[in-house]
């Protein structure tokens, strides 16, 4: 079996009575962009303080290339960090906030001068060496922290929300950057974000933290196709969930019965279940095709338009089904229904087998 690059083996950490992360288990290739998603509280920035060396776990092992660095101090772990805020010495230029950690490295003055010109190049900051930090945007004052953190080639970057003090249009600008620079230099990077949308913009795979515990690892295609749970699908992208329960599992798959009698049939069933369980159908709006005539048996339900939304490339509409349940349908521009389409119309959405997901509900 092939080593690792870096893995982390059944961290946990305990405060007190509060189980911050619990046998968390990861491995990450070398040059990978893994992002730790998930709610505030779930365990991701503690599992990430722990790899760089400010917090100890209370059991478990972090290594990389085989090798624990769980004794190694954080300053000689040789790993690159860039917070939420800065963390920019405001006495210091641009150019010596850059050198600081090749100072401290006791590099010599044409090394250092080399290689803060190199990173600032790469963060698209040439000629800022002597710009004060006060003197520059929020934006540019990330990309001076991550030239920093990348100055020395470390092997490992972490990122524990980098941008969330940013306005929408700066992250996705800077969101781009940081892909391009991973591009462009192979390190591996760890990422912390509770934004879905950074993390499926930005990652090469994705860790779901909730409770202290990684409920799945994929790409964002996998976790979006196919959740493994229930928080998965409902944290990664626009979910209905409808209430209902089991009416009959045959090996992964399964029928669902709702209030008032109508059945749905060959739901992929996510978990084991049995008949009489209560369970939840799980549709995508952009998944569900809406049609003036009901589809495959099992495969659909009527409808009824509560109100719609213009959002220039979709319309999306709340509807509800006989039974009460509200959801979404979202049509792109273009669909001959969009523009006909009207409050109190009743119609039936429809789905392909495999676009829905049924759950059992704890």
């Amino acid at each position: 079996m092939t080593t690792p690059y870096l893995h982390i083996n059944g961290i946990r950490k305990v405060f007190g009575e509060v189980v911050a992360t619990d046998h968390v288990e990861l491995s990450i290739a070398e040059g990978e962009f893994m992002t730790f998603l998930g709610p505030s509280g779930s365990g991701k920035s503690t599992t990430l303080y722990i790899l760089a060396g400010f917090q100890d776990p209370s059991a478990g092992d972090i290594t990389i290339r085989g090798k624990s660095i769980l004794s190694t101090p954080s300053h000689k772990r040789n790993i690159g960090m860039v917070f939420q805020r800065y963390t920019l010495f405001p006495h210091l230029s641009v150019g010596e906030n850059v050198a600081f950690p090749l100072r401290v490295r006791r590099m010599g003055k044409s090394e250092v001068d080399a290689r803060v010109k190199r990173a600032l190049k790469l963060v698209r900051l040439e000629g800022f060496e002597d710009r004060m930090p006060a003197k520059m945007s929020g934006g540019q004052q990330q990309r001076v922290a991550l030239a920093r953190a990348l100055v020395y080639d470390p092997p490992v970057l972490l990122m524990d929300e980098p941008l969330s003090a940013l306005d929408k249009k700066l992250r996705e600008e800077i969101q781009f950057e940081i892909r391009r620079i991973h591009q462009e230099t192979g390190v591996t990077i760890l990422y912390v974000t509770h934004d879905q949308e950074e993390a499926l913009r930005l990652s090469d795979r994705i860790a779901i933290f909730n409770k202290g515990k990684i409920e799945q690892v994929g790409t964002g295609p996998e976790l979006y196709a196919n959740p493994a749970t229930h928080f998965v699908a409902d944290f990664i992208g626009d979910s209905a969930f409808l209430a209902g329960e089991l009416a009959s599992v045959s090996g992964e798959r399964a029928a669902l019965r709702f209030a008032d009698g109508t059945t749905v049939a060959a739901v992929p069933l996510h978990g084991s279940g049995r008949a009489g369980q209560a369970a939840e159908l799980m549709l995508r709006p952009e998944r569900i095709e809406l049609a003036t005539e009901p589809g495959p048996e099992g495969a659909s339900l009527p409808v009824t338009v509560e109100d719609m939304t213009f959002l220039g490339n979709n319309t999306t509409l709340a509807a509800r089904t006989p039974w009460g349940a509200a959801l979404s349908v979202r049509l792109n521009f273009g669909h001959p229904l969009a523009a006909n389409v009207a409050r109190g119309d009743r119609l039936h959405i429809r789905w392909s087998p495999e676009a829905a997901h049924a759950f059992v509900r704890g």
